[in-house]
């Protein structure tokens, strides 16, 4: 679902009326998905408007966050096409399953790592990336669970998410920079797509 598109946008959305310009305006800079997090109460009717503003649009929107089997059950209702978790949770993890909706989980050790390939899962959400290492973490792990992709999440910034998108065990790469939550209450989607493109160029996407 994630593989090939590059960059997962990490969106704070706090007015739903907002979510078809943000995804529009994301698009417009070469960016094909978006993580719109349950931080807010506005969250799951933005995944809803940003569903339903799509058409047939080469865009999915998931669903982050996620921290309970409800929320699940709320995303995916809402139209959200994958789920992100910061943690890995076993009920998260069920109810994404029995709506056969992909998720990523986010994991922070080895064992983590272990729990997750034992549930099926080898494309796994590193969080909070900056403070666990970064790359060099990523290439520890990489040792003994060569099969796992990562998503880079928390600490991903235009200064590291070239280094880090080269790297043959990440997927793509998380960030919130080409959308913060304050230019999306303003609706400056003219800098969104401007600093959306940017992005993509950084990691030749």
């Amino acid at each position: 679902m994630l593989v090939g598109r590059g960059i997962v946008p990490v969106v704070v959305i706090d007015d739903a009326a907002q979510a078809p310009g943000l995804v529009a305006a994301l698009a417009a800079g070469g960016i094909r998905c978006a993580e719109i997090t349950m931080r807010t109460d506005a969250g799951i009717d933005a995944i809803r408007a940003a569903t339903d503003s799509l058409g047939d649009a080469d865009f999915v929107v998931g669903a982050g966050t996620v921290l309970t089997g409800a929320d699940v059950d709320r995303a995916v209702d809402a139209g959200a096409r994958f789920i992100v978790s910061p943690g890995l949770d076993d009920e998260v993890l069920a109810r994404s399953a029995s709506h056969d909706v992909p998720i990523v989980p986010g994991v922070a050790t080895a064992t983590e790592v272990q729990r997750a390939l034992r549930a099926g899962l080898d494309h796994l959400k590193l969080f909070p990336a900056g403070v666990l290492g970064g790359l060099p973490m990523i290439s520890a792990l990489a040792g003994p669970f060569p099969q796992v992709r990562f998503l880079p999440s928390g600490g991903v910034s235009p200064a590291n998410a070239a280094e880090y998108a080269a790297s043959p065990h990440v997927f793509a790469v998380s960030g919130s920079w080409m959308a913060p939550r304050d230019l999306i209450a303003a609706g400056d989607w003219a800098e969104i797509t401007a600093r959306s493109r940017a992005a993509m160029d950084l990691v030749g996407a």
